[in-house]
């Protein structure tokens, strides 16, 4: 029976999910990512390759639910108060990017001359960069939480916002501008407004319990589709009111980042958000207009150059500006000198506006193109550039693990940590992502793999499901207070042993319901203590009881802390320069030489900790 008696063909679907598969892990095996291999592919089987497909812009169009699903899963990863934390960078080195970039841009471009309006937008569509691209490096080199990341994150947060006015900007720089355009404006902008607000009401106040009844149906296809729902509807929401779709995605993640369904959405959306992401860099590949490009091949390859150098020196000023180390600053620079997708919306409103010739636009897609597809090399320049990464030559990745106890870190914590476990007999399995620490670990026998412990899928391979206890040693708070989330939700029945950084630290950890916390310099410091007491000459019986009533007021001061907060228990703290002894001195103690009291007087002028 023939395909066309069916009325389905396939054909479209094989082509995008065998040149994906073929191209994605030669390139990302030679060390040029995954986004380079989509982009090839979309070349060899678009319009002037293979020509299997004719007309990307129709591919383009439906995978650019991939971006949206992405900000949808960047959302849950970032709660309200964090996302407040990363105003100053939103809001001022987003924007003094945005504004910096479109200045020299416009400058330069009425320079070659360009008229003031078209040199404008065409320096508004430049200055923005494309989320999907830097995202996805991002993301597979593990550095959206990184100080960089989080920087760059937030100035593409502001370019999504800032399409808005850009293309009110057009509006009013158009020829055919008039009094019904400027009043519609007003229109749109209040439409803009009430969806962004219906998004949030909906948000804050619907969707836990929406979410709380289709959970007790047990169907987890019901909770998929909700999940697909509110990332669709809410980019639905925003596309009806003017603004980026991928912006209602990340207001709806947002929303739910505090909600105990945040990891069960994360999961369900992350399959679709990969696909999808990689059938938009296809579509743009298939959209480089080869036969163009051969045409005005050394005009594109000048605005390419001359406009990523431009604008890169441009977010590197703005990112210095804004007191940020110069290897940062590189970084940011470099990951975001690239066009974006909203410069495609951008410079189609301007041809329509009559604002743009379609020569002009052809030349300006042509170029926005050709930086994103460079965009996977500035890791390799980066690396060229700034200090050698570590290698995963010889590292083995967690998989299958089913060990009785799982450690995540194996530092010198962690190595101390393991020797109990190790010496009882346990099956233990380690993780760490340090991989230096994996090689030097080796050499002593040790079988470590390499994995993060604060993502969910590393803990899942890792045997998170299957431990009886789980104990996290690693030296990062942050990175130990999300695998703590984790495990709390997602393997209730583990215990839970933490590495603390500090008493603030201990104490959130507390509040999470860990098992087991300890402070990592506690039981060293309080032994250190008492061996200073010893070299002063305090007998051994004498420095072991003052070491012990220090534990016990240590312990009595953080459970008032527990109980009043951070300052409770303040007056258990020995502070003055004179300080009552912890216990009084027994009659037949042993006297001090003269040098040791002299010691021990001279002592008197320091504080205890």
């Amino acid at each position: 029976m023939s395909v066309e008696s069916h009325g389905v063909d396939l054909l479209p679907a094989v082509a995008l999910l065998a040149a994906g598969v073929v191209a994605v892990p030669i390139f990302k095996r030679i060390g040029l990512g995954s986004v380079i291999g989509y982009l090839v592919a979309g070349i060899a089987i678009g319009p002037f390759g293979l020509r299997l497909f004719t007309d990307p812009e129709s591919i383009i169009s439906v995978a650019e639910l991939g971006v949206v699903m992405l900000l949808f899963i960047i959302g849950l990863e970032l709660k309200p108060s964090r996302l407040w934390s990363l105003k100053q960078d939103i809001f001022g080195l987003g924007l003094t990017q945005v504004l910096v970039c479109t200045a020299v841009l416009a400058g330069v471009a009425m320079v070659v001359g360009l008229s003031g309006p078209v040199a404008i937008v065409a320096a508004m569509g430049l200055a923005l960069s494309s989320t999907a691209i830097v995202m996805q490096i991002l993301e597979e080199r593990g550095e959206t939480t990184d100080t960089h990341g989080q920087k760059i994150f937030s100035i593409l947060l502001l370019q999504d916002l800032a399409i808005v006015p850009a293309l009110a900007v057009v509006a009013f720089l158009a020829p055919t501008g008039d009094e019904h355009t400027a009043a519609s404006r007003w229109l749109e902008a209040g439409i803009a407004v009430g969806a962004v607000l219906g998004v949030i009401v909906f948000g804050r106040y619907l969707l836990n319990p929406i979410f709380r009844f289709l959970a007790n149906t047990r169907a987890r296809e019901v909770m998929t589709a909700a999940a697909l729902l509110v990332v669709l509807g809410s980019a639905f929401v925003m596309q009806v009111g003017g603004l980026s779709m991928a912006m209602g995605a990340f207001l709806a993640g947002v929303l739910l980042s505090e909600s105990s369904f945040r990891h069960e959405l994360e999961a369900d959306i992350e399959p679709f958000r990969g696909l999808l992401l990689g059938l938009f860099f296809l579509g743009v590949g298939m959209s480089l207009d080869i036969a163009f490009i051969g045409q005005s091949w050394a005009v594109i390859i000048a605005v390419v150059v001359g406009f990523m150098i431009l604008k890169a020196a441009g977010i590197y000023g703005a990112a210095r500006l804004f007191r940020n180390a110069h290897d940062d600053s590189l970084r940011i620079a470099l990951m975001l000198a690239q066009g974006g997708e909203f410069g495609f919306v951008l410079y189609a409103t301007a041809i329509s506006s009559n604002l743009f010739t379609p020569d002009i636009a052809a030349l300006l897609n042509a170029a926005v193109i050709l930086s994103m597809a460079l965009t996977p090399l500035a890791p390799i320049v980066l690396r060229r550039l700034l200090p050698i990464e570590q290698s995963f030559e010889g590292i083995e990745a967690a998989d299958g693990l089913e060990g009785t106890a799982l450690i995540i870190g194996f530092g010198r914590f962690g190595q101390v940590a393991s020797q109990a476990l190790l010496a009882r007999g346990t099956d233990v399995s380690i993780i760490d992502s340090d991989t230096d620490m994996i090689r030097s670990a080796a050499r002593f026998g040790f079988k470590i793999y390499y994995g993060d412990g604060s993502r969910l899928d590393v803990l899942r391979v890792a045997g998170a499901g299957r431990a009886k206890i789980i104990a996290i040693c690693i030296d990062d708070r942050k990175a130990a207070d999300k695998a703590v989330e984790i495990i709390k939700s997602e393997f209730p029945l583990a215990k839970l042993l933490v590495r603390s950084y500090d008493r603030g630290h201990s104490l959130s950890l507390i509040a999470a319901g860990v098992d087991y916390e300890i402070r990592e310099t506690l039981e060293s410091a309080m032994r250190f203590g008492e061996a200073a007491l010893i070299a002063l000459g305090v007998p051994q019986e004498e420095a072991a009881e003052i070491a012990g009533d220090v534990r016990k007021r240590d312990a009595e001061r953080f459970k008032a802390q527990m109980a009043e907060g951070i300052y409770g228990g303040r007056d258990l703290i020995r502070t003055g320069p004179t300080p009552t002894p912890l216990s009084q001195p027994k009659r037949h103690a042993q006297p001090l030489s003269p040098e040791t009291a002299a010691v021990a007087d001279d002592g008197k002028a320091g504080a205890e900790n």
